[in-house]
């Protein structure tokens, strides 16, 4: 894309991008310049219908090329000029308001075009933030080109006065948060003045919390709704098992204004609102004996909902010689959360409460890969594989000796799988965080995903395509568990024996034009079927059923283990 220059810089707002309801079906980004904001929201709902408004043609024909729609001019003069049916699940004013001559007006007439349950997201300037005292009292107050003393500012808020603006206009407060700043200057400012303010009968302190955002972001709603607090613990973050089971559903449902999100030990779950639904989330628990039962009673007398988010068969725990008749992950817990349906069908005799969340990508990520036709780079990255690699690694070494530089090799983790590989062609990187694996991959072309016909692998989820399939990586595949997601020959390569592996690999590698196409077809596939964004609803719906059935719950689980109750 050809640059555009503008009176504003080209990047979306990080914190309101954050607060943006993940599974809104159409959203109206007011001011929305070359579409930043927009953009980087579709990577993550790409079913989404984004629609800006901007007055800048040139940053209005940029930002057509990001979003769905956008219409150039005054917003205030035509405040919408989209058709919207079903109305509209999102408003936002990234620092626009300031720039209304009656925004409070603009408010009122938008509230009408939200649908249900919609939202409005306002970050504006903070008109108390110590930079305009200090500018004020030195006599030294002048407009910027931009910033908090932009020369087009027409109006100035406080969190009070935007407050009672969203309110006026017919709107639900959700929430308000300032957006992280540097506190050394402000500290020092107030330290200053600090004999004026107490002259005045103004507390420092609680003046240093007004004067330290530089802007604030609010939340508002069409309705209020019930907050629901969802917690949850992680384990130790290891091959992203804990990224895409926890961390990433919970930033995705903290996006939703009405739940309260929070990872954290299972000591520090407390419920912040009184009588409000709260579910605890237990990352795969380890709940023995009465060690296990102390841990469970505690949660029960905070009166959590207990669920237990197991994504592995229990068998790995029976090789680790833990007796499954004991233990109380499964039926110690109100209910259970997986990630396969063959996995829900293992656990459901411990506890037919059960729910199944297939894995989903937060985010698609930029691409970066098949910038060179006649090298084309196959990343492994995977842990305890070696049973189902070993038998195929003769094919993979007799094809990269056939072949030589025009395969090369990124292995993460496995360093027996990149011992094995007879080739110079290869690199290895002993281990990263899920951030840097996903980086990784996104440079490979082809990704190789093997795992043996037993009945632990038939219960894994299809993790290792759909981040491949995000990233625009070529899979290549075992039939076991690929073949309910991979389209033979479409979206990717399966293979049932090393001959079918062999030929396989050597399609990817003649055709690469086909193999770039093949990878396109399954980020589609990703971008259309399994983004977590279509995944916020059935989960917090699921949440308040719990919670609606704790009584009908707290029963079956005195049925099941009588001694928590005691």
């Amino acid at each position: 894309m050809t640059a555009v220059h503008t009176h504003y810089p080209d990047f979306a707002n990080p914190e309101l991008l954050e607060k943006i309801p993940l599974s809104a079906r159409t959203i109206l980004d007011v001011g929305c310049a070359q579409g930043a904001l927009g953009a980087d929201y579709l990577r993550r709902n790409p079913r989404a219908r984004v629609l800006g408004i901007d007055l800048d043609e040139d940053a209005a024909a940029h930002a057509r090329e990001r979003i769905s729609e956008v219409f150039c001019g005054d917003v205030e003069k035509n405040p919408m000029p989209f058709n919207v049916p079903e109305g509209i699940d999102c408003i936002i004013y990234g620092d626009v308001l300031e720039h209304l001559v009656d925004p409070w007006a603009l408010l009122a007439e938008h509230a009408k075009y939200l649908s249900p349950e919609g939202t409005v997201l306002v970050c504006m300037p903070n008109v108390e933030h110590w930079s305009f005292a200090a500018r004020l009292l030195t006599g030294s107050f002048d407009y910027e080109e931009q910033g908090l003393f932009d020369h087009t500012h027409l109006r100035w808020f406080t969190p009070r006065m935007m407050g009672q603006a969203l309110a006026n206009a017919g709107l639900q407060l959700s929430d308000v948060a300032p957006r992280p700043i540097a506190r050394e200057q402000a500290e020092q400012f107030v330290t200053a003045i600090a004999p004026g303010l107490q002259a005045l009968g103004v507390n420092p302190a609680e003046y240093l919390n007004r004067a330290v955002p530089l802007q604030f972001i609010w939340r508002a709603r069409k309705s209020a709704q019930a907050r629901i607090e969802l917690s949850a613990t992680m384990l130790t973050p290891q091959g992203g098992v804990s990224d895409v089971r926890v961390i990433e559903p919970i930033r995705a449902m903290r996006t939703d204004s009405a739940l309260l999100g929070t990872i954290a030990s299972e000591a520090d779950f407390d419920p912040r609102l009184a009588d409000s639904p709260r579910i605890a989330v237990l990352h795969r628990p380890l709940l023995l004996g009465e060690s296990g039962i102390a841990r469970l009673r505690a949660l029960l007398e905070k009166d959590y909902v207990i669920v237990s988010e197991f994504d592995d068969h229990p068998q790995f725990m029976e090789d680790r010689g833990i007796n499954l008749g004991e233990l109380l992950t499964f039926r110690g817990v109100h209910a259970i959360q997986t990630s396969t349906a063959a996995l829900a069908e293992t656990l459901a005799p411990q506890n037919p409460e059960i729910q199944v969340f297939r894995n989903g990508i937060f985010a698609l990520p930029p691409v970066n890969n098949f910038n060179d036709p006649d090298h084309l780079t196959l990343f492994f990255g995977a842990l305890n594989r070696e049973a189902d690699w070993a038998p195929l690694m003769p094919v993979l070494n007799e094809v990269a000796r056939a072949v030589g530089d025009r395969l090369r090799f990124h292995v993460l983790r496995d360093e027996g799988f990149y011992n094995a590989l007879e080739t110079p062609h290869k690199r290895f990187d002993p281990m990263a965080d899920y951030a840097t694996y996903m980086s990784m991959l996104g440079a490979a072309d082809i990704a190789f995903m093997p795992l043996a016909d037993t009945p632990f692998n038939r219960a894994k989820s299809d993790l290792k395509f759909i981040e491949a399939g995000a990233a625009r990586v070529a899979a290549i595949a075992s039939n076991v568990v690929y073949a309910g997601s991979i389209q033979n020959g479409k979206t990717g390569m399966l293979f049932n024996d090393p001959g079918e592996l062999r030929a396989s690999l050597l399609r990817l590698l003649a055709y690469p034009e086909a193999t770039r196409k093949m990878a396109d077809q399954a980020r589609a596939y990703v971008a259309g079927e399994r983004m977590l964004a279509y995944q916020v609803a059935a989960r917090t719906q699921w949440y308040r059923s719990l919670w609606d059935r704790r009584a009908e719950l707290n029963e079956a689980l005195k049925a099941r283990v009588p001694e928590l109750f005691a």
